[in-house]
């Protein structure tokens, strides 16, 4: 994991690349229950406790990118996340 944390530190600035962190006290306004992907804006994959939707319907897919948005609202972006990072690559060496 410390070489993942190093490698998105080290990403954190370039042109082709975002990163966003999502402090673990963020509030969210409305937080998705599960995990998912948006793929080209074309299509979203939900992974759920028991199953996996590919969904591809316009409807889905800006529901998803909202939901993308308003993590994003609460993420922190450059300097802050590059902080939020060191410090949990830092927490690493301390156990």
């Amino acid at each position: 994991m410390a070489a993942q944390l190093d490698r998105l530190a080290g990403l954190i600035g370039l042109d082709t690349v975002e990163i966003s962190v999502l402090p673990l006290g963020a509030q969210l306004r409305r937080a998705p229950g599960h995990g998912f992907w948006i793929y080209d804006r074309r299509r979203v994959i939900v992974e759920t406790i028991n199953t996996e939707m590919w969904l591809d319907d316009e409807e889905n897919v800006v529901l998803y990118e909202r939901a993308w948005d308003l993590m994003v609202e609460a993420a922190v972006q450059g300097p802050q996340a590059r902080r939020l990072i060191g410090r949990a690559r830092a927490s690493l060496e301390l156990d």
